[in-house]
């Protein structure tokens, strides 16, 4: 029987980060609820020891239970039946399993039914889930929205329906509208506040909801009326059993099929304020919506990880000219870069979770005690990097998980394109991972910002400080390079102090923070583990080659340039 999860060192390197130590005496608080609850951790070790033998749970229902119900609820899909959603019957046994092994609400608080994990054992889980079936992941997944009721909502909501999570009540965001995609401030969804039944009520129409008809469900209103921006948006809290809310349809997506993306009519929908009117978008969609960017992080990895998996497989066993076809410089180039991306990408999701973890911890025990200055300073500059860092993961590790299933499918040549190999199936569920939770091209938008305010680059320098084996010295040095380059190139292009031009080179100068932080990163896992040399002396190579072009094209390229790429009609 397969373990997704002791199959793969590498989730055991990441979980065992020296930073863990800082995280886990945060998130336990110097370990006070052993008094209180039977299976609380008394000390680190016993900590990573639970964290240890739950993904090992997870694993296993994965690698069983998931992993192989995946191409039955791919072919048979959800549907509406009076007005709900029924999942396919492969998704409902993998439901079940995990709420009856407890895997659900691990991120919350004891006092709530949780396990009081840290977001990097859920990241690994929702990886793990992810590499056995994308599609269930959205569902699996969605338990995040617990973690923003746990954040703003009052403590009457909190125990309302944070318990209900640990026994498998699912989730669901309901933000985007027909109208209303990325522009979210569009938002037309009404909530009014009826004073007979003291209770708000929804009425309209929400569209491509992933899990759209789930147990609970946060939905973005407009509260305000007179209003047309986000300043008259509130987010609500909607339970399905008021049954005020139908399924007019689930969509007929390319991949992911396992997971229900419905349109929604809500009438007089009864719902609950969560947090201050008026802060829907401005404060906790944002919140939200970082959290889902970190979970289409573990799930490209995910993905990537099954698609690396299948493409080793077919390789060793597919032989042409009498020999496996891995022996050919062609394929087994292929592979070693895909394997380079996936060590990249976990890299940056595991490092992007663990700035998430500290500064999220130190909000959290903000709310039981002043912070010392020292503790404020250090939530501050984790939330900086956590901010930064999230968009960055969010592009490149979705770009990285199509070009990957892309490239499976190649070596899989022909025999891919059909539907006898998961390949197919794996290639059409990573296609989305680049469009929802906020296209590739809206997380440059907000990674520019780690460019222009020098969070990337004051990282890079930081990353240079550690200390290097002598061996791997060149690659500190070739980095550094690429650092003085990289921050040259951002100069120019600020200099020009035009707002179009900077946009214009925006992905460019992102993509070149990304393989400088994406080779640091890498480096520093070879110093703990020397299998990862090989993947950051790749990964330092070819993003240097690769920036070097960026700055180039930049350097050459003046603002009047800009007209020749402007569509005439």
């Amino acid at each position: 029987m397969e373990n997704f999860y002791n199959d793969n060192s590498d989730l055991k390197f990441h979980l065992d980060h020296p930073l863990m130590k800082k995280i886990v005496a945060l998130k336990e608080r110097n370990f006070i609820d052993k008094e209180a609850y039977d299976y609380a951790p008394i000390d680190f070790e016993d900590a990573i020891d639970s964290y240890d033998k739950v993904l090992e749970i997870v694993g296993e229902i994965c690698g069983s239970i998931i992993g192989p119900n995946a191409e039955s609820v791919d072919a048979e899909g959800p549907e509406v039946i009076n007005d709900h959603v029924k999942y396919a019957r492969g998704t409902a046994q993998n439901h079940k399993a995990l709420a009856e092994a407890g895997l659900y609400g691990m991120s919350l608080p004891r006092t709530y039914s949780g396990l009081n994990f840290p977001m990097v054992p859920y990241v690994m889980a929702a990886e793990l889930v992810s590499r056995a079936d994308a599609g269930f992941a959205n569902i699996w997944g969605l338990q995040d929205c617990a973690e923003t009721l746990h954040e703003f909502a009052s403590e009457e909501l909190k125990r309302k329906y944070l318990p209900q999570t640990a026994e498998g009540k699912t989730y669901a965001m309901d933000l985007t509208e027909p109208d209303a995609g990325s522009d979210l401030q569009s938002v037309m969804l009404k909530a009014h506040y009826d004073e007979k039944q003291g209770t708000w009520l929804l009425n309209g129409v929400k569209r491509f909801i992933t899990n759209g008809d789930a147990d609970i469900s946060l939905v973005l209103a407009r509260s305000e009326e007179g209003t047309s921006d986000a300043r008259g948006l509130s987010l609500f809290v909607y339970d399905r059993s008021h049954n005020a809310m139908k399924v007019r349809r689930i969509e007929h997506k390319l991949g992911i099929i396992g997971s229900p993306t419905c349109e929604l009519v809500f009438t007089n929908a009864p719902a609950e304020l969560v947090g201050d009117r008026k802060m829907g978008l401005i404060k906790y969609v944002m919140s939200l919506m970082n959290g889902a960017r970190l979970g289409v992080g573990a799930q490209s990895v995910g993905l990537s990880e099954a698609a690396y998996r299948e493409a080793v497989k077919y390789a060793n066993e597919r032989t042409q000219f009498g020999k496996a076809i891995i022996k050919f410089p062609a394929v087994y180039e292929m592979l070693t870069d895909m394997r380079v991306k996936l060590h990249a990408s976990r890299s940056l999701l595991y490092e992007t979770s663990r700035f998430v973890d500290v500064y999220k911890a130190y909000m959290h025990l903000a709310t039981d005690r002043k912070l010392e200055k020292e503790e404020r300073e250090d939530m501050k500059e984790y939330q900086r990097l956590a901010d930064a860092y999230t968009p960055l993961l969010k592009m490149l590790t979705s770009e990285y998980s199509n070009q990957i299933a892309y490239d499976s499918l190649q070596i899989h040549g022909g025999a891919g394109f059909m539907k006898d190999f998961p390949i197919e199936r794996i290639y059409r569920d990573a296609r989305i991972t680049t469009i929802y939770e906020g296209t590739s091209q809206l997380q440059v938008v907000a990674a520019i910002k780690g460019v222009t305010t020098g969070v990337f680059l004051s990282q890079m320098k930081a990353y240079a400080q550690t200390e290097i084996n002598p061996d791997r010295e060149h690659l500190r040095r070739t980095l550094v390079e690429m650092t003085e380059e990289y921050a040259q190139t951002v100069s120019l292009v600020t200099e020009v102090g035009d707002a179009e031009y900077l946009d214009f080179h925006a992905r460019r100068l992102v993509e070149m923070a990304g393989n400088i932080i994406l080779g640091f990163l890498l480096l520093l896992d070879s110093i703990r583990a020397d299998h990862f040399l090989a993947s950051a002396e790749i990964c330092i190579r070819k993003g240097q080659a690769m920036n070097r072009e960026k700055a180039t094209y930049i350097k050459h390229f003046e603002l009047k340039d800009i007209g020749q790429y402007k569509m005439t009609e």
